[in-house]
């Protein structure tokens, strides 16, 4: 019996309903990530770059490739094993567990990505997160937190949001059954049981001035899903 979203995270989960789905979610996250890290002529060699809770990062070589060092830091062992030997060869990338995190020396990143993390967090997990990655970033270092679900938000609009994507990227028929799938899954159970946090914007902008940082919503949000929120906060 799954007791925590960290054991669901863990192990093999419907969450991506065929290879398709998940490649192209990874890519087009990739490419997103990448361009919200600076110029590396506005930091030196290259931007410090940490993505807390980055799950398998397919394709986390691209960001490290505008990067002078990108920290994958996923709090599964599973997926940590994965991480390291997917990008073993690539040497400007670290995979990193949350404790390995907390260690770091302060002010020594650029910007801090942590997209599809805050609803799996309890509010006082996402604090420690918070006053973490503030101390982390350099003055004027970036905070990207996306993929943020608002009270509104249910179900129906996280399928609806799947299936339109679907539909671009050529996976239609698989994200139809892929749905049905996840609703025999444990994983509708587990969002009722354990639940997803959920934030006003107005709550979560106070949240992070409450951390030390100003702070603005995003236009869009990270990946597919624009019924969800993302935010841009500076230290």
């Amino acid at each position: 019996m799954i007791s925590s979203w960290r054991e669901f995270w863990d192990r093999d989960n419907p969450i991506y309903v065929n290879a398709r789905h998940k490649a192209r979610h990874y890519a087009g996250l990739a490419e997103e990530i990448a361009a919200l890290v600076p110029h590396p002529g506005a930091h030196g060699p290259g931007a410090h770059v940490l993505d807390h809770g980055c799950g398998e990062a397919l394709c986390a070589d691209r960001v490290a490739g505008v990067c002078g060092r990108l920290l994958l830091c996923d709090a599964s062992p599973r997926q940590r094993d994965a991480l390291g030997q997917r990008f073993a060869a690539c040497p400007t990338i670290a995979i990193l567990s949350p404790d390995d995190v907390a260690a770091l020396p302060a002010a020594s990143l650029d910007v801090v990505v942590a997209n599809s993390l805050a609803q799996y967090l309890t509010g006082p997990e996402l604090d420690s997160c918070l006053r973490d990655w503030r101390r982390l970033l350099k003055p004027g270092g970036r905070l990207i937190l996306a993929d943020v679900i608002p009270p509104h938000l249910g179900a129906a609009a996280d399928a609806t949001a799947l299936l339109a994507f679907a539909r671009r990227e050529g996976f239609l028929v698989a994200a139809a059954i892929g749905l049905v799938r996840t609703l025999l899954s444990d994983y509708r159970s587990l969002r009722r049981t354990l639940g997803l946090a959920r934030y006003e914007e107005a709550a979560m902008l106070a949240r992070l001035r409450e951390a030390g940082f100003h702070a603005e919503r995003m236009p869009r949000n990270l990946g597919h899903n624009q019924g969800r929120m993302a935010f841009s906060a500076w230290a």
